[in-house]
């Protein structure tokens, strides 16, 4: 395959404002140019390309295109004028945040299977399903040419589902995620109290998800039209409950340990908790906000890297931090972060079921473990970054390995990115 005049389709959750994604597709745009050549023709679709021209820069190599928020005809006709497609979304084959972002990859893999093209699903995740869905997810991507999960039990979870297509298990591409330079030491020079040692907290509402699809509702519940947050009385009530109970725990933070306390938006939409987090805490001086939609995936990720403990409910703040050996507790609302917990360890003793009754009780217990004596972790997170950056290391030479540039990949991958370990170890 000649690198000057392939033309690959990255098909992700891309222009979003989210951390996790834009840290992926910049792996993931490293790895093609690796093993295609820096003349490889890389299209990037995106709902918002505005947002997409932050971090990634255009060039004749390099095109960012909108498309319309109903996707079918756009991805198709895409998808028509490239040689390989590449799934580059890590929340794949799940519908935990919305049916439509799960049809839109299974779209353009039925598209890339009617039209001849190849189509890889690159390092990514499965999850909770419909029936319905799950019958679409077996059908459709068992037309894939090649799955790569980031773990073993999604590809066990495809499995279970039906799907035939070829899978290869590694790891999440944003554990090979190299921070910029110049980034390094932001959050002291803009936070002085971040010199005393934050405890992050990358919060979540689940209760917004899954997003649907109406004609119409309330302005603040539309998160594009005609896409809309699933809200009601309980569910209100239910993110009203959150935002104290967070709240209370960054009060008890700065009360009891002195730390400041950085409320860390992984995603635009996690602003709204957040902001009323912020608004709700004893002493706001020792809270900050800091977003997604103001600072890019390398900001984000210095951020992470510096704290003393991190509080998450988003995977990639767990996965970006984990280079820096910041220990972390979770609060999970669905199986990433289980899973990827389940992988280093640390489920047993400190994953938290964010629907489960007392559930900031048994955080902050957790929470008071790691700030009195974070050495308990400290094992599992050097054994867990090391293996997932050995397994995160393999995905270029298996995409290399299936477009036919096997040796190339292979030394083109280990190359860059061990120096990257030794400098993050």
């Amino acid at each position: 395959m000649n690198g000057t005049t392939t033309k690959v389709l990255m098909v992700g959750y891309n222009g979003a404002n989210n951390t996790g994604a834009e840290a992926l597709l910049l792996s993931d745009i490293e790895d093609v140019r690796a093993v295609l050549g820096p003349g490889v023709q890389i299209t990037v679709p995106s709902l918002a390309p505005e947002n997409l021209r932050r971090y990634v820069k255009e060039g004749p190599a390099l095109r960012i295109v909108r498309i319309p928020i109903l996707y079918f005809r756009a991805i198709r006709k895409l998808v028509k004028e490239h040689d390989t497609i590449m799934l580059v979304e890590g929340s794949t084959y799940m519908d935990t945040w919305g049916s439509v972002l799960l049809w839109a990859f299974l779209w353009a893999t039925r598209c890339a299977a009617r039209l001849g093209k190849r189509c890889l699903a690159y390092a990514v995740d499965a999850g909770s399903l419909s029936p319905l869905n799950r019958r679409l997810v077996r059908r459709i991507a068992s037309l894939t040419d090649l799955i790569i999960t980031r773990n073993r039990a999604a590809a066990d979870r495809l499995a279970s589902c039906g799907v035939t297509a070829p899978i290869e298990v590694t790891a999440d591409n944003a554990f090979t995620y190299r921070t910029r330079p110049e980034d390094e030491g932001w959050p002291e020079r803009e936070w002085p109290r971040a010199s005393e040692g934050m405890v992050g907290m990358a919060i979540v509402d689940y209760n917004l998800f899954p997003v649907v699809m109406r004609p119409w509702g309330k302005k603040e519940d539309c998160y594009k039209w005609p896409y809309y947050f699933s809200r009601n009385a309980r569910r209100r009530a239910a993110s009203e409950e959150l935002a104290r109970g967070y709240a209370q725990t960054a009060d008890r933070i700065a009360a009891k340990h002195g730390a400041p306390v950085a409320l860390i938006c992984m995603e635009e939409v996690d602003e709204r908790l957040a902001r009323a987090v912020h608004s709700r805490v004893a002493h706001p001086e020792m809270a900050r906000v800091f977003s997604a939609r103001e600072r890019n995936a390398s900001q984000m990720t210095v951020l992470l890297r510096n704290l003393r403990v991190l509080v998450t409910s988003r995977y990639h703040a767990a996965v970006l931090s984990l280079a820096a050996r910041v220990p972390q507790t979770a609060v999970g609302h669905d199986l990433r972060l289980r899973t990827l917990y389940e992988d280093l360890g640390l489920k047993e003793r400190f994953f938290v079921d964010a629907r489960l009754p007392g559930m900031f009780t048994a955080l902050n217990e957790r929470i008071d473990q790691l700030l009195e004596d974070p050495s308990q972790v400290a094992a599992a997170l050097e054994a867990g970054h090391a293996a997932h950056f050995d397994l995160a290391s393999r995905n270029r030479s298996l995409l290399g390995r299936e477009l036919g540039v096997e040796h190339a990949a292979s030394a083109a991958r280990h190359a860059p990115r061990m120096v990257a370990a030794e400098r993050l170890s």
